[in-house]
């Protein structure tokens, strides 16, 4: 099992001591993505491997029990808590024009995404990276980088959204999405990435 899947698991669990005795479930829930997932559910006295959407383990005095639980269940017992789950952060990119803080014709109609998912938020928290193609020295590039940074978070502040709550970031021509030598321009390197969460 790779840390990759471990990192991947959503379990809801809830466990405490009661005279010197773990006590609990966990419950492992599929990824909205459908990827395979697992967990090793460890207790004293044995564990679990959970390898499937709902396959559960309980605590007990001789270690933990599997079982197969069910989406009634998670709802029944672990319903509210799950309903608190922050939404997850959803990743937005827009591309520049060559060697401006103009947004592409494509990129420009997309915009309206990014503020409608921001709207979802309570509390928004946004981060924004602009990045460059290859063409030009760092001198040029990293500036140019965070100008684009600094126009989204200017449109982001034009839609009501608190300045505070939005961080910029540029990175010049350091971290290319398209590998390029030095020099070459490539549409999709000219972007900014936008981090909602």
């Amino acid at each position: 099992m790779t840390s990759r899947l471990i990192r991947a698991v959503f379990v809801a669990a809830f466990a405490f001591t009661v005279a010197g005795c773990q006590t609990g479930t966990v419950v492992l829930l599929p990824e909205r993505d459908g990827k395979d997932t697992a967990i090793v559910v460890k207790q004293r006295d044995g564990e679990v491997a959970l390898r499937e959407p709902y396959a559960a383990a309980r605590f007990s005095n001789t270690g933990p029990k599997a079982y197969k639980s069910s989406p009634q269940e998670v709802e029944a017992q672990f319903g509210p808590a799950l309903a608190a789950r922050p939404d997850r952060p959803v990743e937005f990119t827009l591309y520049f024009i060559e060697g401006k803080d103009e947004l592409t014709d494509d990129s420009s109609r997309r915009v309206n995404e990014v503020f409608a998912e921001i709207a979802k938020r309570p509390v928004p928290d946004v981060l924004v990276i602009g990045h460059t193609d290859a063409v030009g020295s760092h001198q040029v590039n990293d500036p140019l980088s965070l100008h684009r940074a600094e126009f989204i978070k200017a449109g982001l502040i034009q839609n009501g959204i608190a300045p505070e709550n939005i961080v910029t970031i540029g990175r010049g021509k350091r971290e290319l999405f398209i590998p390029t030598d030095d020099g070459v321009a490539n549409p999709r390197n000219r972007r900014v990435v936008i981090f909602v969460r």
